[in-house]
């Protein structure tokens, strides 16, 4: 009985573990047979109950693993099935483990899968003395037969490389098991997430939004102005749903902010097949924002009718009612908006004191209670020092420009005690971030860790952020957004790296979260990419969120997604910044802000991109990546000029200037977060990089490449030129040409 006792109680101590819930020590990597993570089976399973409150199987699958059990009783004499029905349901069990991938060597879909999972060699020794004919009932593997009289070679077939996941140690590993089942975050709080490609080779894309029809289509927007469908498969219409390129104005410029900024279908669009569109219109030297409502067309609902476009012009946070707009005005005013009947108002204005939104969105509510629901998030893009984050309400003072996040920015305003304005929920200085991009609180059902969180970005830093609120207090706790480091996000179809512009956020029908950015903020490149936010740590219930779209007639040729993004492995997660400011009133005015510069910001309604490359932003990796750049300068010059060094092959090395060109200085200078290259400097005017090989010679780009790598060249490390022919640059954050 010493064997069936030793199962029992190792299964017992498992509860304990798997129920702990405290900081995370070292990356673990939970995942099924079916290469996804556990999640809480939707009520106890009856027998492997040891992963009732989290792992791997179904009650369904539970159930298969009885009728299992019951069947090697049944072949096994009663003497033996005495000492080793313990062992016998320890390893049939561990097919429920939230490590199950790792005992049966399933972490690679494509190598086949254990029979019997990795043992520990001590259990293994042990059962061996007594049930070591147990073997040949729970495997079908012959050769694993062949050893049963061998103990050193049997226990040898059935251990694990990584002895950390071997069968009973990694239940009482509390590295394994002291955050089972919650999102895992770093030492210091950095909640480390992954993301999966959804859709590329878009240019800027400002919006994705679903029409709430059932069909489960998702639309993006390009700035150029163009809108696209997607089907729930993911294939792309090759015909766009909207196409008003000709009439928006927008540039190839990096960071110009105009072009198509926003779409919105009508609530009851199954119905009336009513959608609106915000874009930038111009003639001459007269520009101005347009809103417009269409009609999708009544031969094809994959398109707009073109021709039913109707226009006004509007401003600041506002509130319409556009329904029964066939005749008479094209919209209504609510008859409970804050300033109807005030002449000194608007009565379109929801609220006010706001300086620049970029992304607002609704909240669904919890999907349980319904608690939140309808409450309104906004990012509202800062001047001189903050980005913030609002709960907008109906009728109050936002405070621009009396106060800019939490501090004063106008003295004499700020000091108006009638004043009344509402401060953010959150907000963070420009050492984090110079733009913010607002998000959506989520509400999906597939990673239940997720509930409530609301999740944003900052398109100048590409930092993912997230806030949660504390329902005792109100008050609301910060946590970026790391991507997972080690195997956290090593599960197929999975990412975790993205393009740092974040532009835009998004959910699904489902509730499903994404958000977008782009490699090179222009709306002429095709560099943005759709992604979708995942938990690693846990998912629903498999079959629990399964959704029927409603069937749609298409008329459109597909274009199926294949995606393009790679896993990168990377062993730390990327260093966290300082801590964001507290909430509270300013006690005093700061100095008088800089002015604000007069060029146009980086993408839509926001600043300049730093135009770093793609990846985790302020990530100092232990090797740069291939193609990365760097300037020296003489001492006593500003940054932004200085000799070209490229990094390839593993070492650092100069670029000779022949052929050098501003279109490939432009190359460097967007890498190093400059939008503009105002010269491409030639005969080592920087000075010779002797101590170093030269890589590079005949660089010829286009302008648009990702580093010099991609450009065309005379191939790594061949040329015909001397160091007094290393190249440099001189870059710039604004135009020269203006």
């Amino acid at each position: 009985m010493a064997g069936r006792r030793a199962g029992a109680g190792a299964g017992a101590g498992a509860l304990m573990a798997l129920l702990a819930l405290r900081a995370l020590g070292a990356a673990a990597h939970p995942q099924c047979l079916d290469f996804r993570p556990p999640f809480r089976p939707p009520q106890p399973l009856r027998f492997c109950s040891q992963y009732s409150a989290f792992g791997c199987c179904t009650p369904e699958q539970d159930a298969a693993l009885a009728r299992r059990f019951g069947a090697v009783a049944a072949r096994v004499d009663a003497a033996m099935w005495a000492e080793c029905a313990g062992y016998a349901l320890d390893l049939l069990c561990q097919e429920c483990s939230p490590y199950a991938a790792h005992l049966y060597d399933a972490e690679d879909p494509s190598t086949p899968l254990r029979t019997v999972p990795g043992l520990c060699e001590d259990y293994c020794l042990d059962m061996w003395q007594t049930c070591r004919g147990l073997f040949r009932h729970l495997s079908p593997d012959r050769e694993l037969w062949a050893l049963e009289g061998n103990r050193a070679k049997l226990c040898r077939s059935l251990s694990l490389d990584d002895t950390d996941y071997c069968f009973p140690r990694l239940l009482v590993n509390e590295n394994l098991n002291s955050n089972l089942g919650r999102v895992v975050a770093d030492a210091e709080g950095c909640l480390q997430l992954c993301l999966e490609e959804v859709a590329n080779g878009l240019r800027n894309p400002v919006a994705m939004v679903h029409a709430r029809d059932g069909t489960h289509r998702f639309f993006v927007a390009e700035q150029l102005g163009l809108v696209w469908v997607y089907l729930p498969d993911r294939s792309r219409l090759e015909k766009p749903f909207l196409n008003i390129s000709r009439a928006v104005l927008t540039s190839p410029w990096e960071g110009d902010e105009r072009g198509f900024l926003g779409l919105a279908f009508h609530p009851s669009f199954r119905h009336n097949g009513k959608l609106y569109v915000y874009y930038s219109v111009g003639v001459g030297f007269d520009e101005w924002i347009r809103i417009s409502e269409f009609r999708v067309s009544e031969d094809d609902v994959n398109a707009v009718d073109h021709d039913s476009e109707r226009s006004a012009l509007l401003g600041k946070v506002l509130r319409i009612d556009v329904d029964r707009n066939e005749r008479g005005p094209l919209y209504r005013i609510p008859p409970d908006n804050p300033f109807v009947g005030d002449p000194a108002a608007r009565p379109e204005v929801y609220a006010f004191g706001v300086r620049n939104m970029w992304r607002c969105s609704f909240d669904r509510g919890d999907p349980a209670t319904g608690a939140g629901r309808g409450r309104l998030f906004c990012g509202d893009v800062g001047q001189n020092k903050f980005e913030e984050v609002d709960l907008v309400e109906r009728g109050r003072n936002y405070g621009w420009r009396a106060r800019e996040g939490y501090e004063c920015y106008d003295r004499k305003l700020c000091a108006n005690a009638s004043l009344d304005d509402v401060l953010p929920i959150f907000a963070y200085p420009h050492k984090l971030g110079k733009s913010v991009t607002g998000g959506y609180v989520y509400r999906g059902c597939e990673y239940p860790n997720l509930n409530g969180l609301y999740i944003f970005g900052d398109f100048m830093s590409g930092r993912l952020m997230s806030l949660r609120e504390n329902p005792e207090t109100g008050q609301w706790q910060y946590s970026e957004i790391c991507m997972g480091r080690g195997q956290t996000c090593a599960f197929p179809g999975l990412i975790n790296n993205y393009y740092p512009h974040i532009i835009s956020f998004a959910e699904d029908e489902a509730g499903e979260l994404y958000f977008m950015s782009t490699g090179t903020p222009s709306a002429t490149v095709a560099r943005g990419v759709v992604y979708k936010m995942i938990d690693p740590s846990r998912r629903a219930p498999p079959g629990k969120c399964q959704i029927q779209p409603s069937r749609v007639k298409v008329r459109s040729r597909l274009i199926h997604f294949v995606p393009k993004e790679k896993f990168i492995r990377r062993t730390e997660s990327i260093p966290r910044p300082t801590k964001a400011p507290r909430r509270s009133r300013p006690t005093a005015a700061p100095p008088a802000p800089t002015p604000r510069p007069s060029r146009p910001t980086p993408r839509p309604g926001r600043r300049r991109g730093s135009g770093r490359r793609r990846g985790r932003p302020g990530t100092a990796d232990p090797e740069p990546s291939n193609g990365a750049v760097r300037l020296v300068r003489p001492a006593g010059l500003s940054p932004g000029r200085g000799r070209v060094e490229v990094f390839a092959g593993g070492r650092w090395g100069t670029v000779c200037d022949d052929a050098w060109d501003t279109k490939a200085a432009a190359v460097v200078c967007r890498q190093l977060g400059f939008l503009y290259a105002a010269r491409a400097a030639k005969r080592a005017e920087f000075g010779e990089g002797r101590g170093l090989p030269i890589l590079l010679d005949d660089v010829r780009c286009t302008g648009s490449e990702r580093n010099l790598l991609e450009c065309a060249h005379a191939g790594l490390g061949s040329h015909n030129c001397g160091h007094q022919e290393d190249a440099g640059v001189v870059c710039s954050r604004e135009d020269p040409n203006l």
